[in-house]
């Protein structure tokens, strides 16, 4: 199982294994993560799961489709280069050591 960190908005780190096939989303709701409040579920509905990417990680993960990018825009602070909802990011092994930081709030 990959390992990834969600960081809180306060610098919280919490490392957790996900399982392969789930996703970030999913991740840190079945780990009690706080800051990923995740209101539609992981039906791409809401922003409530946003997040940042860490720098390093952004070009190794899939394209987000338009429905994603459409969504961002009702995230509270999104960054055009690092904000991912991760409801949208499936787990796969490629995926060991992932860093994602919470926004301040989630809206």
């Amino acid at each position: 199982m990959p390992k990834i960190t969600y960081i809180t908005f306060g610098g919280e780190e919490h490392t957790v294994d996900v399982p392969v096939g789930l996703t970030v989303m999913e991740g840190a709701r079945d780990n009690d993560i706080p800051g990923i409040e995740a209101d539609c579920g992981g039906a791409c509905a809401c922003s409530t799961c946003h997040v940042y990417i860490a720098d390093d990680w952004v070009e190794k993960l899939p394209a987000m489709d338009d429905i994603e990018k459409d969504m961002l825009d009702f995230a509270y602070d999104p960054n055009e280069k690092t904000s991912r909802l991760t409801c949208q990011i499936q787990v796969t092994e490629d995926l060991e050591g992932l860093v994602v930081r919470m926004p301040e709030k989630q809206i």
